[in-house]
């Protein structure tokens, strides 16, 4: 396993409850900040695998990213099941995105 994806895994694994991060910051915390694509292909081949909090990865304008209906309603029932509510697709970020500085 690559380094990156190995620091992908971690940082994706580590994201608490309750809380979400984008695609972006993790590609970034994790080494390769113009690498957000390699984190969705990441999540989607290895989420089972490493029981990964997947539903916690969202994109960068806080939007759920999948566009089939089924998965887009696991991530928001997910989502939602932790308390972060999701309106019109879309989770506050300024609320529950993890910060960096804490």
């Amino acid at each position: 396993m690559q380094p990156f994806t190995k620091n992908v895994l971690e940082i994706i694994q580590h994201i608490p409850e309750g809380k979400v991060m984008t695609y972006g910051q993790v590609a970034r915390l994790a080494g390769n900040p113009r690498a957000a694509r390699q984190v969705s292909r990441a999540l989607h081949s290895m989420s089972d695998k490493y029981n990964l909090p997947w539903h916690r990865v969202i994109n960068a304008q806080g939007k759920v990213a999948i566009r089939d209906e089924e998965g887009y309603e696991i991530q928001r029932m997910s989502l939602e099941s932790e308390g972060i509510p999701v309106i019109n697709g879309r989770v506050n970020l300024a609320d529950y995105q993890v910060r960096e500085d804490e």
